[in-house]
């Protein structure tokens, strides 16, 4: 084998990893060098063998124990003397996954470090393969679809192609469930209205800010779960108090704002001033309420080894929609009568 291409001993396995692991998606048809060879064999061997590879956005340097220890990208490669060794121009700030790495972080890692491919090596950092950008692209819109589906309660094993291929049956068993769960959460919360329709008395005006109230809770949700769960892809080790905190921080600055302009708003409009109390506190405790259930609910599922993207669809939606009227409701009976 020419200097320029050390020749692989080891080989990795991957009947035992998980159907979505990043191990599945390698490939180890790329050039790998080593530190010690010149560019000049490098690129002599590389014209030799190109058809060979999979993969020529970058070239990956290997020590004698097959661990990687530097990246040289092609443009790199043409770039510097002939003369030069591999070890003087390789980049040694590396972005490595892990075999067992989810399919969906190792694409996340890669746009978010701008790099073409991602190697992945074992914890001691021998090399075994890299991930490349077709593949790369490929993960990405599965997950994107994967995630869309899953927002809106469905599930399908490979969803970039089932949506298209299922049957209309299967499309019916796959949303009905999540329906009638909505379903069952409208015919709740009208329960909810007309057990607290007495309360109102002669304020039938909190009836028309029901919406308000329902849309807060489901607008201020969905942003937090959104952010909560794209920001665990990103980073694993996301560690939930110290994310949890930044976000309590955030939703009392929130809560207050829009507490207080929804009150002022009310007020000047009904010139109750119960009424503005009512709609300024609900507004604040129903944005809490529903930051706090944003954080949980995928927090909870992550931990119970599913899918937080389930936590942000129709189920998350009818927990926040009967919570915020059972406040809402629940405050107007409570403020009403010492203002009668």
């Amino acid at each position: 084998m020419p200097q320029g291409f050390p020749k692989r001993i080891n080989k990795f396995e991957v009947k035992n990893v998980p159907k979505k692991a990043a191990a599945r998606l390698m490939t180890d048809r790329v050039p790998l060098i080593s530190p010690n060879a010149s560019l000049a064999d490098v690129e002599k061997t590389l014209l030799k063998k190109a058809k060979d590879f999979e993969s020529l956005n970058y070239f990956y340097v290997l020590d004698s124990s097959e661990k990687l220890v530097g990246v040289v990208s092609i443009k790199e490669l043409f770039s510097w003397p002939k003369e030069r060794k591999v070890s003087e121009i390789m980049q040694k700030s590396l972005v490595t996954a892990r075999p067992h790495t989810l399919q969906e972080r190792v694409a996340l890692l890669s746009i978010r470090h701008s790099l073409k491919a991602i190697p992945i090596t074992e914890s001691d950092g021998r090399f075994l393969g890299v991930i490349p950008s077709d593949t790369i692209l490929n993960v990405l819109h599965s997950e994107n679809i994967e995630d869309d589906l899953l927002s809106t309660g469905i599930h399908l094993e490979d969803p970039a192609k089932s949506i298209i291929e299922a049957s209309a049956l299967v499309h019916v068993n796959k949303r009905l469930p999540w329906l009638v769960v909505g379903l069952l959460g409208g015919i709740l919360a009208a329960f909810i209205v007309e057990f607290f329709e007495g309360a109102w008395g002669e304020h039938l005006i909190l009836a028309a800010f029901i919406p308000l109230i329902v849309y807060m809770a489901d607008a201020v949700g969905a942003q937090t779960q959104t952010l909560y769960i794209r920001s665990m892809a990103l980073d694993h080790r996301l560690g939930f108090k110290g994310y949890a905190i930044r976000e309590v921080k955030i939703a009392l600055v929130l809560a207050l704002s829009l507490g207080l302009a929804i009150s002022a708003f009310s007020f000047l409009w009904t010139k109750a001033l119960v009424i503005g109390l009512i709609l300024g506190v609900s507004v604040f405790v129903t944005i809490i309420m529903a930051m706090a259930l944003a954080l949980f609910m995928p927090w909870f599922f992550t931990k119970r080894g599913l899918d937080p993207a389930i936590a942000s669809g129709p189920l998350a939606t009818v927990i926040r929609d009967v919570s915020s009227l059972t406040l809402y409701f629940f405050i107007a009976q409570l403020l009403l009568p010492q203002f009668s």
